[in-house]
């Protein structure tokens, strides 16, 4: 590419011709009329002289053409102006160094033209040699930012593909539930049974505390009839107690069960829209701000369409509470012990809001399946 190294310029006047031989290669780029003029409504043309380029093809004919090729001189007009219409013209012409060409005005106005030096081969200019250069990478060695070792692909489930095995403890949950052993009978029931046998083993005792003609007996010391209507009495307070006792025991355990289970299985809403229902709680402590929690999810949309997952190799790693993932996520997993699972249902406010991302549309509501693998 050719590089400009000085500024060359001249005036010519007309009637008196300008012959030029330039001191280098030269190219014209402006041509315009003075400041002053001398023809306010004429018109001025700029006329070009130069020597026809010969074509020398053998030692003799050129010896023969020589004095005809020395005459062959050429004409050519390069621009007109017309003041106040045009007082300027762009050229683009280049002369070789030491090629004479001459320069002449037809009219009354002066012409001033102007260029530069160039030089066509300069020696810093890289690969001025044609040669395509060596490239410094070779981009066969060099791996995009999306590939992927095809192994680290294998079981990862495609779109809408339903992840079968996801979250194997909570079905071994159920059935271990229905296979619990029959509960044993509580001892306020066999004290009823006892008491009940009791009753009917003395009412048969009195029933034989007769004559043999028939007539009553008198009933040893403590069986009178005060006396058992006494007895009666103490034991329908025993079984009210028993009865009550069983009660609290029943409440009790009902309470218990309701304290380990807490809110598994039911759907709360917090105060931000962010919505979270447990389906298995976990074992040791929960998961708080700044802790480091490893993850398993899936990722879906309102309509089903799963998004995004992580159900095999290496678990999605993450700081709680230290915004390096979405709010819904940083306020949904806190609280979480080993080996939980919860469904959270994010809001577009604490999801990614109005944003488009990937196959993810604006203002969409995110529903995530978690399980919590492990926390430091």
């Amino acid at each position: 590419m050719p590089i400009a190294v000085a500024l060359w310029s001249t005036v010519v006047k007309p009637g008196q011709p300008v012959s030029v031989i330039p001191q280098g290669d030269l190219v014209i780029t402006n041509a315009a009329l003075g400041a002053q003029l001398a023809d306010s409504t004429g018109r001025t043309s700029v006329k070009l002289t130069y020597t026809r380029p010969v074509k020398v093809t053998s030692d003799d004919e050129g010896e023969e053409d020589d004095d005809d090729d020395q005459d062959a001189q050429v004409e050519t007009v390069l621009c007109s102006f017309t003041p106040g219409k045009i007082e300027q013209c762009t050229l683009n012409l280049t002369f070789e160094e030491d090629d004479e060409f001459m320069l002449e005005v037809v009219g009354k106005n002066d012409v001033h033209l102007s260029g530069n030096y160039i030089d066509q081969a300069p020696d810093q200019v890289p690969y001025n040699d044609d040669s395509e250069p060596e490239s410094e990478y070779a981009l066969d060695e060099v791996s995009s930012d999306v590939e992927m070792n095809p192994e680290d692909l294998v079981g990862v489930p495609s779109d809408g593909e339903e992840d079968e095995g996801r979250f194997e403890e909570v079905a071994s949950e159920e059935e271990a539930e229905l296979a619990k052993p029959a509960k044993r009978p509580r001892e306020s029931d066999a004290t009823e049974r006892d008491a009940s046998t009791g009753d009917e083993v003395s009412k048969k005792k009195s029933k034989k505390l007769k004559a043999e003609n028939g007539a009553p007996v008198a009933a040893p010391a403590g069986t009178s009839g005060d006396t058992s209507k006494k007895d009666k009495k103490g034991k329908k307070a025993k079984k009210g107690e028993s009865k009550e006792g069983d009660a609290h025991k029943g409440e009790s355990k009902e309470d218990d069960s309701k304290q380990k289970q807490g809110d598994k299985g039911n759907m709360r809403e917090l105060p931000n829209g962010l919505k979270i229902q447990d389906a298995k709680l976990g074992d040791g402590s929960q998961a708080k701000k700044g802790m480091k929690v490893s993850m398993r999810y899936v990722g879906k949309l309102p309509n089903g369409k799963v998004f995004d997952s992580n159900t095999k190799g290496k678990p999605f790693t993450f700081r709680l509470g230290a915004g390096e993932v979405i709010k819904g996520w940083d306020e949904g997993v806190a609280g979480m012990k080993v080996g939980g699972e919860r469904l959270l249902i994010i809001p577009p406010s604490l999801g990614y809001g109005n944003r488009k991302m990937d196959s993810i549309p604006p203002n969409s509501t995110l529903r995530f399946e978690v399980k919590l693998i492990d926390m430091k």
